[in-house]
């Protein structure tokens, strides 16, 4: 994405006192601001003296998780999409999302069998009674899915890692013969472990190792409105223990497998009570995954604590967020910083949650959410689709929604949302293996994060959501060096490694 970063250097010079001496240091730090006022990833290269009103000292000694990275979803919507445009089109937004330039996703999901954001309902196992699953296949996705991970693939430098998650085993396998709602019979439950593994060994055929696994996306359900199948925590622990796992490993799968996949509120402490109740069925779990639809403001940070702490040594993983219930608005960058937007929960929520889902600046919800959760233990945050059309689809269900990049297929357009530079602020500093670290911040109106890459360097990310330009002070031990933030805006600081 070359043209939303402008490319220059510059350096910030701090004099630092050793001893009683005074010897010039250089100390290289490279902001990078998206704003309101129109920054997009934009590096910048000038500031005038500011007056200090937010001290931020960042504490490399102060270490927490590992991150695993962060990206969005591989949809069938979302590729199909791409083979509607034209080439150059195509190249442009995997090369803004994987491009050593652009975002550089590391961690991705794709779907296995159809989901919402399909063309229609599908399954690789159509024929029912299929027990050995002898008429197994992923055709369905040699067209779309698959052609965009492998041009992704071809374009990152360093790889990315891939969850996948059913949304429903096919209606033969399942007491109300529907792709909406339901469980999976009992009888299934051997063929649908065999399931997950024939999947894993066509996807490995093409060339694309699937890093870790979702028993099921959404498992509480969603009304009906969609392809769903329901479990309860025990129903999900009993399945990975008795079926799942022994199955994969049988076929020499080495898969991550993540529990719940649903809203991270009062519904995660209870099945984290559950999957991880003792080490002896913890130990089929490699970790939780979480949603964000509960609120649009509240990252839930209490449950989020309470999730870690329940499995300290375990993956905490944010697999889907999106802004839901709503079209994309077309070109229109100020309608992502205003407070417009509104989700299911402004219209359905039960009255006792109404709270939770006000109207909301999209923007906002995306720093607030990636923030807070890194700063809560979460160790990677995957957005759902990468790119849906002006209907905020294609989606059979119509459940429309926004992704970071909007494209018209029919003139040949791209809009590349504020929403995807938000993101890149993450996915772009904070790479694989970078280790949150510690900070102390004196403006409780900055939200900030702060973690160390493998490379030794330190990536700050700090958001403004006030309406009044702030200016900083970022200290280092003995370093330290000032600049403003604009209202309404993102930065990333990058340090150097020494």
């Amino acid at each position: 994405m070359r043209s939303g970063i402008i490319y220059c250097t510059y350096y910030l010079l701090i004099i630092l006192l050793m001893g009683s001496c005074m010897q010039p240091q250089r100390w290289e730090v490279d902001i990078f601001e998206t704003s309101e006022s129109g920054n997009k990833l934009t590096k910048l290269t000038a500031f005038s003296d500011v007056d200090v009103e937010a001290k931020i000292t960042i504490l490399p000694q102060e270490q927490f998780q590992t991150i695993t990275g962060f990206g969005g979803a591989f949809t069938e919507a979302s590729a199909y999409l791409l083979n509607q445009v034209s080439q150059e089109n195509r190249q442009k937004i995997l090369e803004a999302y994987f491009g050593a330039s652009g975002a550089k996703y590391s961690l991705t999901r794709t779907t296995i069998n159809s989901c919402d954001f399909s063309l229609t309902n599908y399954s690789y196992a159509p024929v029912a009674g299929d027990r050995e699953l002898k008429h197994f296949s992923i055709q369905e996705d040699l067209d779309d899915i698959i052609p965009m991970i492998k041009d992704a693939m071809a374009i990152s430098e360093e790889g990315f890692k891939i969850i996948a998650s059913p949304w429903t085993a096919p209606p033969w396998m399942k007491d109300n013969n529907d792709w909406r709602g339901g469980k999976l019979l009992p009888e299934y439950y051997d063929t649908w472990a065999l399931f997950f593994s024939k999947y894993l060994e066509a996807y490995r055929a093409e060339g694309i190792n699937i890093w870790g696994l979702t028993v099921e996306n959404e498992p509480l359900g969603n009304d009906s409105n969609w392809e769903s199948m329901h479990y309860t925590p025990q129903e999900m622990a009993g399945f990975v223990k008795n079926h799942l796992v022994p199955k994969l490993k049988e076929n020499g799968h080495d898969v991550k497998i993540l529990g719940f996949d649903q809203n991270r509120d009062e519904e995660l402490k209870k099945w984290v009570d559950v999957l991880f109740e003792n080490e002896a069925i913890g130990a089929y779990f490699d970790g939780t995954a979480v949603h964000w639809y509960a609120s649009t403001y509240d990252y839930f940070p209490e449950a989020l604590q309470y999730a870690y702490h329940k499995a300290p040594d375990k993956h905490l993983i944010q697999t889907e967020a999106c802004v839901d219930a709503e079209v994309p608005r077309w070109q229109d960058d100020a309608w992502y910083w205003a407070e417009e937007a509104t989700d299911w929960g402004w219209d359905w929520a039960p009255d006792d949650q109404k709270y939770l889902h006000p109207k909301y600046v999209p923007v906002f919800r995306y720093a607030r959410d990636i923030i807070g959760c890194l700063n809560n233990w979460v160790d990677g945050w995957v957005d759902w689709n990468m790119v849906l059309d002006r209907q905020g689809g294609p989606n059979w269900a119509k459940n429309w929604c926004v992704a970071p990049v909007i494209v018209d297929p029919d003139q040949d357009e791209v809009y590349f949302t504020p929403l995807y530079y938000t993101l890149a602020h993450f996915s772009g500093f904070i790479r694989p293996g970078a280790v949150r670290i510690g900070f102390e911040n004196t403006d409780a109106a900055l939200m900030t994060t702060a973690a160390q890459n493998p490379d030794g360097s330190i990536a700050v990310v700090i958001f403004n959501p006030t309406e009044t330009s702030k200016g900083v002070q970022l200290s280092l031990g003995k370093n330290s060096t000032e600049f403003l933030i604009k209202s309404k805006a993102i930065q990333t600081l990058v340090i150097p490694g020494s």
